[in-house]
């Protein structure tokens, strides 16, 4: 398949700009795989659609605030967005100025901080942090890194809305977007059924809103992101597939995360980097059903879902979406695929 079978034309005016006032209050789209029915629903109708056999696989990733401003020693106003944390110190890093810093040059950042560029690793720049521990420096100066298809400036109430409440792992620069759909109440909900929870991680990169860059998709470079699996995952995996129970993904980062610890043909524990691509004629592993929000035209997680749904039923029923007045993206309704 080619990049442009998976665009779509979107009405700017469906891209939610803010979250709804409950996490719980968004639309839910629900889609048979095998018939590729369509039911409109309500997120809090989810906690219907689950049993006592299945498994929810959460990413537990944390967000970290990312996007840091400063200037150049000449002057010139700079951009950084951490993609990954290597150590304390030292990250890998998007810098947006008018003309890239050389190595060896120094950024001044707000309130007196610094980091100092080491070198290019290809479109990105490895950053050392100056004196201080980098996550000290988010922690104080640092803003959420809001997707570029938001036009706004992070306010206060991103600092949690844009975090799931089960957030514990630091170092994602952008969040898994079907967790943000659960609060608390619903977590007790769920755990009140007797619905098996599990864990993983994968931190997001901004890699995420990269547009595919080339027709044939077999040329496409992926890009890395690290996940962790643990043996505990695992085992109830393991166990929710032996009682005749459904993995179900809270996620595509989720999906990443378990079918990356599955490319021997069966989950293990594990943990690194992953550039797992997945498009239609993939075969699934471990995942059996996936929560999910509404992915951006040509974007590599729109094909993940057409290969875990089909490739018509998913654009038939992003065509319903819209139609429906759906919201979409990060802050936008989710979709459920059993």
């Amino acid at each position: 398949m080619k990049k442009s079978d998976f665009n779509y034309l979107l009405p700017d005016a469906l891209i939610a700009q803010k979250p709804l006032a409950e996490r719980d209050s968004s639309r839910l789209l629900c889609m048979d795989r095998e018939t590729g029915v369509i039911h409109d629903r309500f997120f809090t109708d989810f906690i219907n659609l689950i049993n006592e056999r299945d498994l929810l696989v959460f990413n537990d990733t944390k967000v970290i605030p990312a996007r840091l401003y400063g200037k150049k020693q000449s002057g010139g106003k700079i951009e950084i967005l951490i993609e990954r944390i290597v150590d304390d110190q030292h990250a890998i890093a998007h810098v947006k100025a008018s003309k890239s810093p050389k190595p060896g040059s120094i950024i001044e950042l707000d309130e007196g901080y610094q980091c100092e560029v080491q070198g290019r690793e290809e479109d990105l720049f490895r950053l050392v942090f100056i004196n201080i521990r980098l996550l000290d420096v988010l922690d104080k100066i640092g803003h959420i890194p809001l997707p570029p298809y938001i036009t706004r400036a992070d306010d206060e109430s991103d600092l949690t809305r844009y975090q799931t409440v089960f957030a514990k792992q630091s170092g994602a620069v952008a969040a898994p977007t079907a967790g943000l759909h659960f609060d608390l109440a619903m977590m007790d909900k769920i755990k009140a059924l007797n619905v098996s929870t599990a864990f993983v991680t994968l931190h997001v990169g901004s890699g995420t809103f990269q547009p595919v860059r080339v027709e044939n998709l077999d040329e496409h470079l992926m890009h890395k992101e690290y996940y962790a699996v643990t043996q505990a995952t695992v085992d109830a995996v393991n166990a929710a597939k032996a009682r005749g129970g459904r993995v179900i993904a809270i996620g595509t980062t989720a999906v990443r995360a378990l079918e990356s610890a599955s490319k021997s043909g069966q989950l293990v524990a594990g943990f690194g980097d992953t550039d797992l691509f997945i498009t239609p004629g993939y075969s699934f592993k471990s995942v059996d059903a996936l929560l999910t929000n509404f992915h951006l035209p040509e974007s590599t997680l729109l094909m993940l879902v057409s290969a875990f749904a089909g490739y018509q039923p998913i654009m038939a029923a992003y065509r319903h979406a819209i139609e429906q007045s759906y919201r979409f993206f990060s802050y936008g309704d989710a979709m459920f695929l059993s």
